[in-house]
C-alpha cells in the first residue's frame, strides 16, 4: 500500500478518493471547500490546509479539478502541491486539461525532480463512486510502472499512450468530441424519427438492441430519447470548456473540426439560457427546438 494524496473533491474526486481509502491506501486529501472532506475524514483521511501540505510526505499525488487554470494554481502556486512534494514522487493528473498545459506542468515536475503522469478518466460521477471510471495514462515508462497500481481500485482499466503525458490529455478531448457527436447525432435521428411518425423510444430500444449495442448510446440514448436529462453526470458549463479545448487544440494543429464547433455552440446556447443543473446531454432540446418540436 502507498502513502497518498488527493486534491480536488468535487462529484468525480470524492468517489475516487473513497476508492483509494478503501483499497487500503493512506491517504491525505484538500479540497478548496474543506467541508467536502469530512466523509472522507470519517473513513480514516487526514485533511491538509494546503495542496502542499497535502503533498508532503506521499509517493503519489492525485488531483481532479475543473479546469487548466485551477490546475496550474493548486501545483505551482505559492501552496501548490510542488512547494511539498519530494523529488522523485509522482503526481497523477486525472483532470480535463489542454495538452499544452499538461506539458508545462511536467516541465514544472522534471524542474523540481518529481514526475507527472496524466491519467484522464472516462466515466459519471456514479462510475466514479463504483470504480467503474476508464483511464487513460500516459508519461514516463517508469512512473507509469509506479501509478498504474494506483489506478487500479479506480475503475475498469487503463489504456497506456506513451512517455509523453500530454498524449493522454489529447485522448481525454478526442473521447469527450465523440461523445458530443454521439449525442448530436442520436437527437438529430430521434427526432427526424418523431417529426416522421415514429416513436423516439422504439427507435431508440430497436437501435441500442442491434446496431449500437454499447454503453454511450444505451445511456445517453434513454436520457435523448425520454427528454429526461438527469441525473447530472457533468453539468454543462464544464464540458462547454472542454470542447473549447478541443477547438483550440485543434486550430493549434489545423485541423478542421466543424461537428466539434457545432457541439461547442449547443453547449454555449444552454449555459446562455442557464441550464446549469441538468446534464450536458440537454442541449438535444436545441435539436428538438430547431425541428419545430416542443422541447
Amino acid at each position: 500500500m502507498a502513502t497518498l494524496a488527493f486534491i480536488g473533491l468535487g462529484s468525480m474526486g470524492l468517489g475516487m478518493a473513497e476508492n483509494l481509502l478503501k483499497a487500503g491506501h493512506t491517504l491525505t486529501v484538500y479540497n478548496r471547500t474543506a467541508a467536502k472532506a469530512a466523509p472522507l475524514q470519517a473513513l480514516g483521511a487526514t485533511v491538509a490546509p494546503t495542496p502542499a501540505a497535502a503533498a508532503r510526505g506521499a509517493e503519489g499525488v492525485f488531483t481532479m479539478v475543473t479546469d487548466d487554470a485551477a490546475l496550474t494554481e493548486l501545483t505551482t502556486g505559492p501552496d501548490g502541491l510542488l512547494a511539498g512534494l519530494a523529488p522523485g514522487a509522482v503526481h497523477v493528473s486525472c483532470s480535463t486539461v489542454a495538452p499544452a498545459t499538461t506539458t508545462r506542468l511536467a516541465a514544472a515536475h522534471a524542474a523540481h525532480g518529481s514526475q507527472l503522469v496524466a491519467a484522464p478518466a472516462f466515466g459519471k460521477p456514479d462510475a466514479a463512486a463504483a470504480a467503474k471510471l476508464w483511464l487513460g495514462l500516459a508519461g514516463p515508462a517508469e512512473t507509469r510502472a509506479r501509478a498504474k497500481p494506483w489506478l487500479e481500485p479506480l475503475g475498469q482499466g487503463t489504456h497506456e499512450f506513451g512517455d509523453d503525458p500530454a498524449m493522454a490529455s489529447v485522448v481525454k478531448l478526442c473521447g469527450n468530441f465523440l461523445l458530443g457527436a454521439a449525442i448530436e447525432a442520436m437527437a438529430e435521428a430521434y427526432t427526424l424519427a418523431e417529426k416522421s411518425g415514429v416513436g423516439r423510444q422504439p427507435l431508440h430500444d430497436f437501435l441500442v438492441g442491434t446496431l449500437f449495442n454499447c454503453p454511450v448510446y444505451h445511456n445517453y440514448g434513454r436520457m435523448i430519447a425520454s427528454r429526461h436529462y438527469l441525473p447530472v453526470g457533468a453539468p454543462p458549463p464544464v464540458i462547454r470548456k472542454d470542447f473549447r479545448l478541443v477547438l483550440d487544440h485543434a486550430q493549434q494543429l489545423a485541423a478542421p473540426m466543424p461537428l466539434a464547433q457545432l457541439v461547442h455552440n449547443r453547449m454555449s446556447t444552454t449555459v446562455a439560457r442557464h441550464e446549469n443543473d441538468v446534464d450536458w446531454t440537454a442541449f438535444a432540446r436545441r435539436v428538438s427546438e430547431d425541428a419545430g418540436l416542443e422541447a
